[in-house]
């Protein structure tokens, strides 16, 4: 059976080929090593392999690891540890991690965005955000619009001064070819240009730090290298299949 030091090393080959093909530097592309679900002795293991971002999809547990790696040896060995929340976001939620992760990709709503200020101001933070965009328009996926997505990311970077949106997040359709998904990462990155424009053109404060793409997963990481990504999200193909049975 792989480990996780050897799934690592497989999945940054991939990301340096990818790189390497569209003439990228491997540098520009960070892992987010998706660990939802994942008990702690398997983060510990890919801590131990060099693997420091790490993303988790619910608040409880978001909070929970955070909390082990603070109070619990030997966990409290994980220091310098970037936690990002990736997963649906509760409004009633925001309070708990606010000031815990350095970045939230998943804000689907302006009133999300507007409890993430309500809360970053309260905390004394500035929260790092990304705006989720159902860039394929699923009825099954939360975000904005395409269409939405621009002007959102304009509103929250005149009206918010609490929140810096950093780019957007999506999460392609589950498909067997990850070809199929080359034209939504397409699209998503030709939006992100477009909107790093227009907040510049407006003179949106921080429109220098809109500089994150975050999309691609285990099954199509590869294409959205290829397509921009800044921000490659893989779970299973790190720590393998997750068991959701209890």
């Amino acid at each position: 059976m792989e480990t996780i030091r050897e799934n690592l090393a497989a999945v940054h080959a991939v990301m340096e080929e990818a790189c390497k093909k569209v003439g990228r530097d491997p540098k520009e592309v960070t892992l987010l090593a998706v660990s939802k679900t994942k008990p702690m002795e398997l983060l510990k293991e890919a801590y131990e392999a060099g693997e420091r971002s790490f993303g988790e999809n619910y608040v409880q547990e978001l909070t929970e690891k955070i909390k082990e790696t603070e109070e619990d040896p030997p966990y409290t060995a994980l220091s310098g540890i970037s936690w990002h929340m990736i997963g649906h976001l509760q409004r009633n939620k925001v309070k708990y991690i606010v000031d815990k992760v350095d970045m939230i990709h998943s804000v689907d709503s302006l009133r999300l965005a507007e409890q993430i200020e309500h809360d970053a101001e309260k905390k004394g933070v500035i929260a790092n955000i990304l705006l989720e965009v159902n860039i394929a328009g699923e009825e099954s996926k939360w975000g904005f619009t395409a269409a939405e997505g621009k002007e959102a990311a304009l509103s929250v970077a005149k009206d918010l001064p609490h929140v810096r949106v950093r780019g957007f997040m999506t999460s392609a359709p589950y498909t067997e070819d990850p070809e199929s998904n080359r034209v939504h990462f397409r699209n998503l990155k030709a939006l992100f240009d477009e909107t790093a424009k227009l907040l510049a053109a407006e003179g949106a404060p921080d429109a220098a730090a809109f500089d994150t793409l975050s999309m691609g997963m285990t099954g199509d990481y590869r294409v959205a290298i290829e397509e921009g990504a800044t921000i490659v999200r893989v779970g299973t193909g790190i720590f393998g299949a997750r068991d959701y049975s209890h």
